[in-house]
């Protein structure tokens, strides 16, 4: 099996800094792309950034210049570095990767259990 986990979320004032984590564990043979997603109460869930295995990055316009993603392919993780956050990135933070797992011949979506991200004003 192969499980997401996620790290790093939490309540912190406008203006600071959060830095969530997302490690895969289990048989993984190999790891595309990687996201991160967030779903504010109310709201449909979000693309915030993604990272393709060749290193292309997005980001969505919101969080420009503010968020870094990053990934260490060597530990199946990814992180997010979040600075000058706002009360409009308050949300629950999801994590996916494409996974291929050892013996497969595709790459399957795996998503992380999601992290409570909390900015106030």
């Amino acid at each position: 099996q192969v499980q997401l986990v996620e790290s790093g979320g939490g309540l912190v004032q406008a203006g600071g800094s959060l830095r969530l984590s997302c490690a895969a564990y289990g048989n993984i043979a190999s790891i595309g792309a990687i996201s991160w997603y967030r779903q504010a109460a109310g709201k449909e869930r979000e693309l915030v950034a993604e990272i393709k295995s060749v290193g292309n990055i997005n980001y969505a316009d919101s969080v420009k210049g503010r968020f870094t993603i990053s990934r260490d392919n060597a530990r199946n993780t990814v992180h997010l570095q979040m600075n000058s956050l706002n009360p409009e990135d308050t949300a629950v933070y999801y994590c996916n990767m494409f996974i291929s797992k050892i013996g497969q011949t595709y790459y399957a979506l795996y998503w992380g259990q999601g992290t409570q991200v909390t900015v106030s004003s």
